[in-house]
């Protein structure tokens, strides 16, 4: 990381729509602010989710509860999505190319290795 930190998207635009971006290493007032943000949020796309499936399993709905509905969730997916690309952007090299533990070997057969003695 370099001495000025990282660039982070942040979870609002300013008032003309653009994206904010915020220099620093992450431990800020901002950050703090935008890590609650982004809580929030999510935790709002979640409780929008359990509302879709309960208007949707109900079979008795109007065109205007479902337009309302589709305005929601197209908003809650810009939000989670911005949340996605901010964090994906600060997520270093190593940990976007590192494997998971549970993942199986790939199809050259590179994975762990093992001792001769490990096999009598």
């Amino acid at each position: 990381m370099n001495t000025m930190g990282t660039v982070r998207l942040l979870p609002w635009t300013g008032p003309d729509g653009k994206p904010c971006f915020l220099l620093g290493d992450g431990t800020g007032y901002v950050s703090r602010i935008a890590d609650r943000m982004e809580e929030e949020q999510l935790g709002s796309a979640a409780d929008l989710i359990d509302e879709a499936s309960q208007l949707l399993g109900e079979r008795s709905w109007t065109p205007g509860e479902l337009h309302l509905l589709a305005v929601e969730l197209t908003a809650a997916l810009v939000r989670v999505h911005r949340v996605a690309e901010s964090r994906g952007a600060r997520l270093t090299e190593a940990e976007r190319e590192a494997p998971d533990a549970d993942e199986a070997p790939d199809a050259d057969g590179d994975g762990p290795r093992l001792p001769a003695e490990a096999f009598g």
